[in-house]
């Protein structure tokens, strides 16, 4: 009884955390449209989710010593690359194809596996990497020339590499460097790696976005939401508080009460979410066809994710890295896009 009470507390956790992380998009467009620069916003939300999550990274300050390369990766890829591209991304495209696109990075992950690490990968796995491409020639309607702004898709694309970069990176399996004192170290906490993650983010940022030439009087004025007008200060403190503190806190609980196949699953409702509030919210409209391919993308997503292999020298990124949630395999922790 007592387990079956956790599993539904850790379900609707990871529902609260797919629908908060999947409203940094829709809350981030207006303020890029009032005339912030999308490095910008990124730095605003990066740089005051770090200040809040202070105290948090003091507390696990001997991450700093024992975990550098982690925190490094995460801070640099999965954190400042993904948001910084996503934003860049939704500045020239719609939030909904630009989320879906960066949910490629399941069957990226897996082409490394099978192609750079030669190890092999199950036929459903690779039925997962054919349906997420198929769906998305299908979300940016190939057959027209490409509907949406290249520019967009590749920096939407960029998103994706950059977690599968963070996964390079913090995959013990791709260092052929001694095991085994490696393998026995206790796995560090999610939420100091987030916290440690946020704050190495805000360092690189503030030396590639340059805050200080920012207009900040636009923190001041209204933006325009689907032609209402919303505070500007209102959409930051959503995008800080919500799409990323309170995002990252019930992710991380979400994954310690479910299965990391079963918060995967869950985190893939993120573009469902994204693109619904981008519908509701910005009246960004996407046709039957694109549609119909998200939906695919979102399947091939699950289903290379779920048929990865489950060594443990595997953390693999999930497609909700935001954006995003880590998923218990994205940190080589008891763990949990973004």
């Amino acid at each position: 009884m007592h387990a079956s009470q956790g599993r539904s507390a850790g379900l609707g956790l990871a529902l609260v955390s797919a629908f908060a992380f999947g409203g940094s998009g829709v809350a981030a467009k207006p303020l890029i449209e009032a005339g912030l620069d999308p490095l910008h916003v990124v730095w605003l939300r990066v740089a005051g989710a770090a200040l809040i999550m202070l105290p948090v990274a003091w507390r696990h300050r001997n991450l700093v010593r024992e975990r550098p390369a982690l925190l490094a990766g995460f801070g640099l890829f999965a954190v400042a690359g993904v948001q910084a591209c996503y934003f860049a991304a939704i500045s020239r495209i719609p939030v909904g194809v630009a989320l879906l696109v960066e949910y490629l990075a399941p069957a990226l992950v897996l082409g490394w596996v099978r192609f750079v690490r030669r190890r092999p990968v199950t036929r459903a796995a690779a039925l997962g990497v054919v349906l997420a491409v198929g769906g998305l020639a299908c979300v940016v309607e190939v057959w027209s020339g490409l509907s949406f702004d290249a520019v967009g898709l590749l920096l939407a694309l960029g998103a994706a590499c950059c977690q599968v970069g963070y996964f390079v990176l913090s995959d013990p399996g791709g260092q052929d460097s001694g095991g085994g004192g490696e393998e026995s170290a206790p796995p560090p906490h999610p939420v100091g790696v987030i916290s440690y993650g946020l704050l190495t983010g805000a360092a690189v940022l503030t030396v590639v976005a340059r805050p200080w030439g920012m207009d900040w009087a636009v923190l001041g004025r209204s933006a325009e939401m689907n032609g209402n007008a919303v505070p500007a200060w209102l959409l930051l403190g959503w995008i800080v508080l919500l799409a990323t503190v309170f995002a990252y806190i019930t992710g991380v609980i979400s994954v310690r009460l479910l299965s990391p196949q079963v918060a995967g699953v869950v985190a893939c409702l993120e573009a469902v979410i994204a693109t619904v509030l981008a519908w509701v919210l910005l009246g960004e409209h996407l046709s039957a066809p694109q549609l119909i391919g998200g939906s695919v993308v979102l399947i091939g997503a699950f289903i290379a994710q779920s048929s990865a292999p489950k060594s443990p020298s595997g953390p693999v990124a999930s497609g909700a890295v935001p954006p995003g949630v880590v998923t218990e395999e994205a940190l080589p922790v008891e763990r949990t896009s973004p």
